[in-house]
């Protein structure tokens, strides 16, 4: 469960790429982080994170399609099948 409290009402601050929340009239120091801005494409900075989610919607809709495309779906077995061999025979 997160810090911020149900009903309570919140001032939203932003410093450079970071977010930060503090109770309204509550010290400016007391404030929490909640989120930040990311550069998917800077590493070190969410982008491998980024990279897999995209690539796994992307073998999700390559497998969705070979459901109804049987060349694809041959294909894919195939390269299933190599994936285990070659773990098997390193």
């Amino acid at each position: 469960m997160g810090t911020l409290k149900p009903g309570a009402t919140y001032i939203y601050e932003r410093d450079g790429n970071t977010v930060y929340a503090r109770e309204f009239g509550a010290d400016p120091s007391t404030r929490i982080t909640i989120g930040w801005d990311y550069d998917p494409n800077k590493p070190g900075d969410g982008s491998k994170i980024y990279k897999d989610a995209k690539e796994g919607r992307l073998w999700k809709n390559i497998r969705e399609t070979a459901k109804t495309n049987p060349a694809l779906q041959k294909t894919l077995d195939r390269a299933i099948l190599l994936y285990n061999l070659s773990k098997e025979n390193k």
